[in-house]
């Protein structure tokens, strides 16, 4: 079956004032069906065609060298945004609690500790791509960036909570100021989305 790129969780508008509805629309509705649609048409008649799209993301190395490029990128889009959606939400932002909290406590020092870690990471993210936090290997969470559409599943780390500093993410509303768009992405993360994730990677 070929990948199908989900609807939002919520209005192109929900997010308002911190990320605006025509960013929404494109960001969705243009790059995302675009990765979308790239990515079905190079692994179209392969034997990648029957692959979960997080082995196509953390094995793209073993497709043929081809469409490994096409699969990297646009495969590695396609899983971004979708994660990317389901980590937001309306009325969201606060603190984590639960087990996340005490998580991120234990690995960090302090809730405020990883702010800053990962708001640096996002905002210092040379070019386009993402900041993560992940769970490592060792059940540790831990910040990382990756350039383009790259992804921690890559490097063999779970994605737990990810931001998207491509500039079609913020370029409409923030123009050259990233630093204010990622300070205004944890006013819209859904933090019991993001809870949900950890506990799937420590299964």
């Amino acid at each position: 079956m070929p990948f199908v790129t989900s609807d939002l969780p919520y209005g192109y508008g929900d997010l308002e004032p911190y990320i605006d509805e025509a960013t929404m629309k494109i960001h969705h509705d243009k790059h995302h069906v675009a990765y979308t649609t790239k990515l079905n048409a190079a692994i179209e008649n392969t034997s990648q065609a029957s692959w979960s799209i997080e082995k196509l993301v953390s094995d793209y190395k073993q497709v043929p060298e081809n469409i490994q490029a096409a699969v990297r990128n646009h495969g590695g889009g396609h899983f971004n945004h979708e994660f990317f959606w389901n980590i937001l939400a309306a009325k969201a932002g606060g603190e984590p609690e639960g087990h996340l909290m005490a998580s991120i406590e234990k690995d960090f020092g302090s809730f405020a500790a990883f702010v800053k870690l990962f708001s640096e990471s996002a905002a210092n993210r040379f070019g386009s791509g993402w900041a993560w936090l992940v769970l490592n290997d060792k059940k540790i969470l831990e910040v990382s960036s990756t350039a383009n559409q790259d992804n921690p599943l890559s490097d063999g780390k779970k994605p737990i909570l990810g931001i998207d500093v491509w500039e079609h993410a913020y370029y409409l509303k923030y123009q050259n100021k990233r630093p204010e768009y990622v300070e205004n992405f944890f006013k819209v993360i859904n933090w019991k989305a993001v809870s949900k994730n950890l506990d799937k990677a420590l299964s």
